[in-house]
């Protein structure tokens, strides 16, 4: 296929080309890979400016992304992209295989700079979703690092930059200018844009922008940073919301309000932490879903509610294609079990030959984790209907997540539908989805309202 940029295509291409470091924050759909590939295809073989390019990306992603879009288009045809993924041995034999790009998954970051330490080779970095890099206390984002100083050229692809607040900015332009505009360091940055949100004597919990920080960190970044929404340069269907409720039977009902009580009304709201909190609104989700695991980590299973109701959708689309998205191993068994005596085509996404037969409507429902399918796959030629069985608190996984079926390419309007249990902890997460609320401050809330409910029941 041949490749003819659009104009805002060949503006990102010429930035990469001609600046040493640049974040491009584009929307998904926009066709951040080929841009990525088509510089680094003009700077190695027509400039010679680069060597040894590497992509740092999600592990799904580095598995078939990369090469395949390289099949994809005419003029990228030739070049060799080599995966470092496997075993130890596989890594080092994939290292020592000429190539003109390298791809490895980002979990082997740390790996591989400990692989090579002050002998690192590779002149361009590409971090495919750099918000991955987010966390300046992460290995990943240390071992990086480490060797920046030997990177000659960097690119950072995200559409989520800041998924979870601005603060989720800082490393992620740390990698791209050493700290020259956010500060070297994350307390100076915090100390700039930021002041303290909850605490208590010792400790900070979280922080707040001041005001009018968003606008000087964009203005900050501006000259560093590539900003492009979809929706400004592309003309896609239109995405519709299916909120489908979910009634539990008496039964669930009454053994819900029982878990949900137990566990609320166990801590004082002063005192909810991140871990206990997501352990208690992962149980009431699981819940929600209909099975719960027990102590030994087994699934007991408490209704078929959602079941019922996921079946009775499947019926309605009448063959449509589905990419259903699921939270819990035991949601995915059950589901597999319930359309086992069906004559549809199920499978569960594992492997990028999955993306192919999807694609080629080979696959009526295509079961997938938001964690494992979220980025990446092209999957807009095998369907327009997405399924949250079990949902999710991650905004940046619900949004890639989607993203996947409404994307370039796409022919019809794409229909987003949820099941959500009425009264469950399931509204709690819908409501902070479209309210656009990160993950851990609308976790808290939720929690907090629900106590005080209960507290005034009781």
């Amino acid at each position: 296929m041949k490749f003819t940029p659009y104009p805002y295509q060949q503006f990102c291409i010429d930035s990469v080309i001609y600046n040493k470091a640049v974040g491009l924050l584009l929307d998904m759909g926009l066709g951040k890979t080929v841009i990525t590939l088509t510089a680094i295809h003009e700077l190695r073989y027509n400039r010679w400016e680069v060597s040894k390019p590497l992509i740092i990306a999600p592990k799904k992603v580095a598995e078939a992304t990369w090469t395949t879009e390289a099949r994809k288009w005419e003029h990228l045809k030739m070049l060799r992209i080599v995966p470092i993924l496997g075993s130890i041995q596989q890594r080092l034999r994939a290292l020592a295989t000429p190539a003109d790009v390298y791809v490895i998954n980002r979990e082997n970051t740390q790996w591989l700079v400990e692989h090579f330490k002050n002998a690192w080779p590779f002149d361009m970095v590409v971090l495919d979703e750099s918000s991955s890099f987010k966390n300046s206390r992460s290995k990943r984002f240390k071992a990086l690092r480490l060797v920046r100083n030997r990177i000659k050229r960097i690119v950072e692809l995200t559409g989520t930059p800041a998924s979870n607040g601005l603060e989720d900015l800082w490393a992620q332009i740390y990698l791209l200018d050493s700290g020259a505009r956010l500060g070297t360091t994350l307390g100076a940055y915090r100390d700039k844009y930021f002041i303290p949100g909850r605490r208590n004597q010792m400790t900070i919990f979280d922080y707040k922008p001041k005001e009018g920080s968003f606008e000087m960190i964009k203005q900050a970044i501006s000259d560093i940073c590539i900003s492009m929404k979809a929706s400004d340069y592309l003309t896609l269907p239109k995405v519709i919301y299916n909120d489908i409720p979910v009634a539990l039977n008496t039964r669930a009902q009454k053994l819900y309000t029982e878990l949900e009580t137990e566990l609320l009304l166990q801590i004082d709201e002063d005192t909810i932490t991140a871990g206990s909190a997501g352990v208690l609104t992962g149980k009431l989700l699981q819940l929600c879903n209909g099975a719960i695991y027990n102590e030994n980590k087994k699934p007991v299973v408490i209704h078929d509610c959602k079941i019922e109701a996921f079946l009775e959708l499947v019926e309605q689309l009448n063959g449509q294609h589905s990419l259903v998205f699921y939270n819990f191993q035991h949601d995915r068994d059950r589901i597999l079990k319930a359309l086992a005596k069906s004559r549809l085509r199920v499978r569960v996404y594992s492997r990028p030959k999955d993306e192919m037969d999807w694609n080629n409507g080979e696959i009526d429902i295509l079961l997938a984790h938001p964690a494992s399918c979220g980025y990446g796959l092209n999957l807009q030629r095998g369907g327009y209907n997405a399924i949250w069985f079990g949902l999710t608190w991650s905004l940046e996984q619900y949004e890639q997540a989607n993203k996947r079926l409404h994307r370039q390419g796409q022919e019809y309007p794409v229909v987003i539908h949820h099941l959500i249990v009425q009264n469950g902890m399931d509204e709690s997460v819908i409501d902070a989805l479209k309210s656009k609320s990160d993950m851990q401050n609308a976790l808290m809330s939720a929690l907090k309202a629900k106590i005080t409910q209960l507290k005034k029941k009781g």
